[in-house]
């Protein structure tokens, strides 16, 4: 008895990709195949998922014939409803041995484990999502060990299938450690990471395979029964690259475009100064961000790189333009950090190669990383060098420890390592765009954040 797994994982709404990954996996469509996703497929970078509320991945998902996906760190962050509406409607079963709602209540739609039954094998399918640390609380989600919640389920499910899956968003080397770990397990499909396998591993017995990310290639598996158990026949991971798209896939992004376009371009308010941007000199846009953030997290001050928005806003706000202005997923974070470390981070936000550095990092969608901006706080400088940094009116203390609201992309050091050395981090789950949204409103914040914080000497403001 022979079955073929096919798998993709980390997709992150490369849908161009994908549709061309959809047709590889029609092409196994005579061998009824498994079909299976490792998580992250639905990133809301996508202005079809933003506008849908992830309904245009549950098209596609469905389309192309998914037997099961597990849950990813990137299907949790537009906020438990957003996942909750997704896992409730699909007709895919989203698949979590491990993750819950922050009461330790279930997600409605998720399920622990599923059994799905192809050419007469019983097949257990279960699923492992990662936890996230100081994220999860701002998430609303409780994350319990993945081999303590793996043990459960195999133990509740014993004698009830021939063939055990995991879907395991936890990463390769955790998934190495689980192979040795679960004699029960027969195959790991590893996701998170982005490892590519150009074909299976086997690890304790255990077959072990991951398909890179961005939909870029097709995992294969093909499987053998005899009477001694499963053995690998062959495994490879197919290209997508030079793949004609899916036509089908590509007419219900082109539907699901038009309709979240057209949901997120209501305007929500008319602005009564425009929010210009710059990168690397200050602007009201990245000073209201700022404002905001200190406002929300009630800290000492406030600091945020311009690179987290791309451009301006101007005449009125609607979803859609907090999108294209502030595309990233990052969550206003709040963390203590010595003021030297401060000093050495707005020294080099005076440096316009820094501020033009290219801004990559976890969650970050933008270009360059950019200047900092702060609220609550002064800088003045030469052009070359800070002269004086007052927090609340006071000189700025280098031994002393300020609590910051700012981002989970400065907290983790991005762009400016010193800012790395913080402690007793905060998160909340609303993102950056969403600080825009609330306080753009505003006319007293708008007001204020065109007063300047950055001040250069002998400069007239």
């Amino acid at each position: 008895m022979k079955l073929t797994i096919l798998h993709t994982n980390d997709i992150h709404s490369r849908f161009e990709n994908f549709a061309k990954a959809t047709t590889l996996l029609k092409q196994y469509k005579q061998e009824d195949p498994l079909i299976l996703e490792g998580g992250d497929f639905a990133d809301f970078r996508a202005i079809e998922l933003q506008g849908t509320k992830g309904e245009a991945a549950l098209d596609l998902l469905e389309q192309t014939g998914y037997d099961a996906l597990t849950i990813g760190n990137n299907e949790t962050f537009n906020g438990m409803d957003t996942l909750e509406h997704m896992s409730r409607t699909s007709r895919v079963p989203f698949i979590s041995n491990n993750i819950s709602k922050l009461d330790q209540s279930g997600i409605d739609g998720v399920y622990p484990s599923i059994i799905v039954e192809k050419k007469g094998i019983r097949i257990l399918i279960t699923g492992s999502s990662p936890d996230l640390g100081g994220f999860n609380e701002g998430l609303n989600l409780h994350v319990e060990d993945y081999k303590e919640s793996l043990r459960r389920v195999l133990d509740l499910r014993k004698g009830e299938y021939d063939l055990c899956i995991v879907l395991s968003h936890v990463g390769t080397e955790a998934d190495a450690e689980m192979a040795e770990a679960f004699d029960e397990v027969d195959v790991i499909i590893s996701a998170h990471d982005h490892q590519l396998y150009t074909e299976a591993k086997e690890i304790h017995g255990t077959i072990n395979h991951s398909a890179g990310n961005f939909a870029e290639h097709v995992g294969v598996i093909e499987l053998e029964r005899s009477e001694e158990g499963w053995s690998l026949v062959q495994s490879t991971s197919l290209a997508t690259e030079g793949v004609d798209p899916d036509p089908e896939v590509l007419e219900i992004l082109k539907k699901n475009k038009a309709l979240a376009v057209e949901n997120l371009s209501q305007p929500l308010y008319s602005l009564g100064h425009p929010l210009w941007h710059d990168v690397v000199e200050e602007n009201p846009l990245t000073n209201l961000i700022a404002d905001g953030l200190r406002d929300m997290l009630e800290c000492d001050f406030a600091m945020i790189n311009s690179g987290i928005a791309n451009a301006g806003l101007f005449d009125f706000v609607s979803r859609k333009k907090l999108i294209e202005v502030c595309p990233s997923p990052l969550n206003p974070t709040a963390f203590e950090v010595k003021g030297s470390d401060i000093r050495q981070a707005l020294e080099e936000s005076l440096d316009a190669q820094v501020c033009l550095a290219d801004g990559k990092g976890p969650g970050f969608r933008g270009k360059f990383v950019g200047s900092l901006h702060l609220s609550g706080a002064e800088v003045v400088h030469d052009g070359k060098a800070v002269q004086q940094v007052t927090v609340g009116g006071n000189p700025l203390e280098d031994d002393k420890w300020y609590t910051v609201g700012s981002s989970d992309y400065l907290h983790r050091g991005s762009g400016y390592p010193s800012l790395a050395n913080n402690r007793n981090e905060f998160y909340r789950p609303e993102e950056i765009k969403n600080v825009i949204e609330i306080y753009a409103k505003s006319e007293e914040f708008v007001e204020s954040a065109r007063k300047p914080r950055v001040i250069r000497e002998g400069v007239l403001q």
